[in-house]
């Protein structure tokens, strides 16, 4: 009976073909070939390798993904076939694609307290927030080229204020908020060499909260910035042009002497009225419509113009996170007080309810973060200490980075290959080459 079943397993094979958009070295010869179909992702993977290196002697490895009509496979093969009802009579055309997980963790770069903000838009450095009251600027993982002094609080979120990338000698532009109840914006050159790090003070110091500043967003514009606070209010400012609020002068240190520094307080330009509890993220995807999600389980699009909200989803959860992209850059991620993370599509109607639901987390959900170039990818950060990478095409994480070991607090992309990510454990801590196009 053993050896009839052996020999029953041996004859179930299926023909198949290998594609790929990959470009040389990547491509595998087209012609099919029989496998077995009790073969998973990793059986798979290394057929494909094994066809990839014929001739080449230095081929080292790489891990694949596979999708059959456009949907990842996270079983065996005749698993996959049989739940999705496919023939295996014919000949199977089976995409592979570089399987989208980090190769490489570079050393964390240590803070001095809890990383509670990282943002990664810009290629040339990653800004962090740290509950030390300090933003940094880092060039790489243990490299810090810029301090920015002067928040009495812990600094809660970060962003980088356009251009993503600033002109050769342009000032680059950042903002923080705070638990000291105030945003602060900050310039520096990103590309001037330096030995050791610079402290800078903020240029000008955005006050109107009477409570702890939560997010902070910029406009693609990148003459705006908003807010949302623990008030449950939403302000907006003012990022650049005419300075004419009040100017004050505050006095720092430098090389034995004071000198008078002065800096330019305003208060905001506006606020959106609506939400009854803490205001946890807010997102500026469009020059005209803001995004925020609260701890009144509430997400809603906000019209910039006419001050009114356009969209307002509920969720029977406290939000703390919220991004917007996907397809169309539309789609709606966000999580909060449970593991799942959800994703909805306001272009279809009867929106309430949400087209994925992602639930591998075992804790509350912190951060989640669209990739910017894929319809497809997004991270999300737990405070169960992991991150995980995410494909609409399953319900799997691609790949689950445990570099943490306490709360992760936040996560971003960087570089379209990175992700960083910072934490209750006082780290940043950067995942490379992840491969995601």
């Amino acid at each position: 009976m053993d050896i009839d079943g052996q020999v029953e397993e041996a004859a179930r094979r299926v023909q198949v073909r290998f594609v790929t958009k990959l470009k040389p070295p990547f491509k595998a010869p087209p012609t099919s070939i029989a496998i077995p179909s009790n073969l998973t992702r990793l059986g798979l993977s290394s057929i494909v390798n094994n066809l990839l290196k014929a001739g080449k002697d230095d081929w080292n490895p790489e891990p694949f993904d596979f999708l059959i009509d456009g949907e990842l496979v996270r079983m065996s093969l005749e698993e996959f076939l049989l739940a999705k009802g496919i023939s295996a009579e014919k000949i199977l055309e089976i995409e592979y694609i570089r399987a989208v997980a980090p190769r490489k963790q570079e050393e964390p770069s240590l803070h001095n307290d809890w990383v509670s903000a990282v943002d990664g838009s810009n290629s040339k450095f990653v800004l962090t927030g740290c509950y030390d009251g300090l933003g940094r600027i880092w060039k790489a993982a243990g490299s810090c080229t810029h301090l920015l002094e002067g928040h009495t609080g812990a600094v809660t979120s970060v962003c980088v204020v356009n251009p993503r990338v600033a002109q050769d000698g342009a000032d680059q532009i950042v903002a923080t908020a705070s638990k000291d109840r105030t945003l602060r914006l900050w310039k520096f050159d990103a590309d001037e060499p330096s030995d050791q790090i610079k402290r800078i003070r903020a240029y000008k110091i955005l006050h109107g909260h009477n409570a702890s500043v939560q997010s902070v967003a910029a406009n693609p514009a990148g003459d705006m910035v908003c807010s949302g606070s623990w008030d449950c209010q939403i302000a907006l400012w003012q990022a650049s042009g005419s300075d004419t609020g009040d100017v004050v002068s505050v006095k720092k240190r430098k090389k034995d002497a004071e000198e008078e520094d002065p800096q330019v307080e305003e208060e905001a330009k506006s606020t959106l009225v609506g939400h009854t509890q803490c205001v946890s993220t807010v997102v500026w995807p469009q020059d005209e419509a803001i995004y925020s999600a609260s701890w009144d389980h509430s997400i809603r699009r906000w019209d910039v113009e006419l001050g009114k909200d356009s969209l307002n989803l509920y969720c029977d959860k406290v939000i703390n996170c919220l991004d917007v992209g996907g397809e169309g850059s539309a789609l709606i991620a966000a999580g909060g007080s449970d593991p799942i993370l959800r994703i909805w599509d306001p272009r279809k109607p009867g929106t309430s309810a949400p087209v994925y639901q992602f639930s591998s987390h075992s804790s509350w959900i912190s951060t989640c973060k669209w990739h910017e170039k894929s319809r497809f990818h997004l991270l999300s950060a737990s405070y169960d200490g992991k991150v995980m990478l995410w494909d609409l095409r399953t319900a799997w994480p691609l790949a689950v980075i445990d570099t943490h070991n306490d709360k992760v607090l936040c996560a971003d992309w960087w570089k379209g290959e990175s992700v960083v990510s910072g934490g209750a454990d006082s780290k940043l801590c950067i995942s490379s080459d992840v491969c995601v196009l």
